[in-house]
């Protein structure tokens, strides 16, 4: 038996869990592991997690690691993680929390971001003039909904003066699992984007505008040192290496915002090569060369793990989410889906199900419209009045039609952001890498390949594009590769070209889902100011 080759714990913290995989420089995950980890929902619109029992399940799954890989462990030479953004800690001077996390989901702190940053002329409260310097020089602005530590510090400094007195400093979530592993404060060119605090005309010399520190309300002590995504930021401290069974000796790399080490994960770490996540939220990204920001569509392209370069991102508020909802609240856990026994909440049997349907039911879902805005839009509009619907259903149609609407509505305002993002690259987009956990459809990723009328390129492993990111950052931190080498590591296992006797039936589907909008947009808003 050989020797395993050099490994890197790479950790993926997501919202609903912590998981650790192992990850060879060539892109191969060996191993993986999973704990759920609890989101607190609160009054007024607060949402938090417990820092603590993140660590806590990090030494879990980082143990479970071990008794399934053991030879593999024993090859971990560094540890890199990713993790959901947005979120705020507040440490003290010994490095411990005052506060638990504020989520990204939290909107506690939007009057506050009102107070801080009005005047007038005003746009939803926030000053026009404070938000051209924005735009000018960081790419991007607040929340006006709170959910950025922009607002979550000012909520700490207005409703919790205390423990705002006490904090040394505050860190995003990747900030915090750093600070753990290594002893030391630091914060990352993504992880600190959200603060909206720094000068970032240079992609590889991202810093603090004085500005816009100034301005922000927030004391600049407490604001920690920013570092390159690839930075070897320290080794482990004993505690940290006592808990995850690895040596002392183990370097960790500063790691990256999920969406910033996805870029990595998905293989596109050329220029103007796009890749499309599709998960509970859904994205389509690429690296370019220069800071831009196209205000109308809400596209921006901010700081990310390769230093040279930017990354532009154009979220999509709801995908896997709306099936979700059809799944919980149409379909129903403990209904029957023609004969397949219950429907699991486990993303492969659920897709396997769905795609033994999808097939059935042509393109057009038998003229059923699906417009997928749950919760709102954010790209190519911003809008968080609009809501999802199905339209021209009849006495015909069945749960099939509907299902497959479900399917074409996410796959027609990708389409949509689709045309956005051509305008922000300068040319049209003719293949797309797919990945994130929707990508288990084979359905999906035909359809979105007709709908789009473009080649679709799966990832072979798309649970793993977020721990495979964190993999490649790390291994380019420590030098095992750089990023130019990632496009050859990439395993598709499958292309989905466009079927061209569809072409027809979907642009004019798309042609009457752009008019819904037109149309729908003011009706939402009346219902939402009743």
């Amino acid at each position: 038996m050989g020797v395993a080759a050099a490994q890197v714990l790479a950790v993926d913290l997501g919202t609903s869990g912590m998981k650790a995989a192992l990850v060879a420089a060539d892109g191969t995950v060996t191993g993986w592991a999973e704990r759920a980890v609890p989101l607190r929902l609160l009054p007024g619109g607060g949402a938090e997690q417990d820092p603590l029992a993140w660590w806590d399940a990090l030494g879990q799954v980082t143990a479970d690691l071990g008794r399934a890989h053991p030879e593999q462990m024993l090859a971990v030479t560094a540890v890199c993680a990713s993790t959901q953004g947005e979120g705020t800690i507040a440490v003290d001077a010994d490095g411990e929390p005052l506060t638990a996390c504020i989520s990204w989901l939290d909107m506690r702190g939007a009057p506050h971001l009102r107070r801080q940053f009005g005047g007038f002329p005003a746009y939803q409260g926030i000053s026009v003039r404070r938000i051209v310097r924005w735009l000018r020089l960081t790419g991007g602005m607040p929340s006006v909904t709170g959910k950025d530590p922009a607002a979550h510090m000012l909520l700490v400094r207005d409703e919790m003066p205390a423990v705002y007195e006490r904090t040394a400093s505050f860190l995003n979530v990747l900030d915090w699992i750093n600070l753990k592993l290594t002893g030391r404060t630091v914060a990352t060119v993504d992880s600190i984007l959200t603060s909206w605090v720094t000068d970032n005309r240079r992609p590889g010399e991202i810093r603090y505008a004085p500005a816009l520190v100034a301005d922000c309300g927030i004391d600049r002590d407490k604001l920690p040192p920013i570092v390159a995504c690839t930075e070897v930021i320290g080794t482990l401290v004993p505690a940290a290496a006592a808990h995850l069974g690895l040596p002392e000796s183990v370097r960790v790399v500063a790691g990256a915002i999920d969406n910033t080490a996805a870029a990595i994960g998905a293989g596109t770490t050329g220029d103007n090569e796009p890749h499309l996540y599709l998960g509970t939220s859904s994205w389509i990204a690429a690296h370019v060369r220069r800071k831009k920001t196209d205000v109308g569509a809400g596209i921006a392209a901010v700081p990310c793990a390769i230093p040279d370069r930017y990354l532009m991102t154009a979220l999509q508020a709801t995908a896997g989410a709306n099936l979700t909802w059809l799944r919980d609240k149409v379909v129903e856990y403990d209904d029957l889906l023609l004969g397949a026994g219950h429907v699991t909440r486990d993303e492969g049997t659920i897709f396997d199900a769905f795609d033994t349907i999808i097939p059935t039911v042509p393109p057009g879902a038998n003229g059923v419209l699906y417009t997928p805005w749950l919760y709102g839009e954010r790209a190519p509009v911003d809008d968080p009045h609009l809501r999802a619907a199905f339209l021209n259903i009849s006495l015909d149609t069945n749960r099939s039609d509907l299902l497959r609407a479900v399917f074409e509505g996410v796959a027609l305002n990708t389409r949509w952001l689709a045309r956005a993002v051509d305008r922000f690259l300068g040319a049209p987009v003719t293949s797309m890498a797919i990945t994130g956990g929707g990508a288990l459809s084979d359905s999906w990723c035909q359809i979105f390949a007709d709908v789009l009328g473009m080649q679709i390129r799966r990832d072979a492993q798309p649970l793993a594009v977020n721990a495979r990111g964190a993999g490649w950052i790390g291994a380019v931190g420590t030098g095992m590769l750089s990023f130019a080498d990632i496009p050859d590591l990439i395993r598709n296992d499958r292309v989905f070209e466009p079927t061209a006797e569809h072409r027809a039936t979907y642009d004019e589907i798309f042609d009457v889902y752009q008019d819904l909008h037109k149309r729908l947009a003011p009706v939402y808003r009346r219902l939402h100011h009743r």
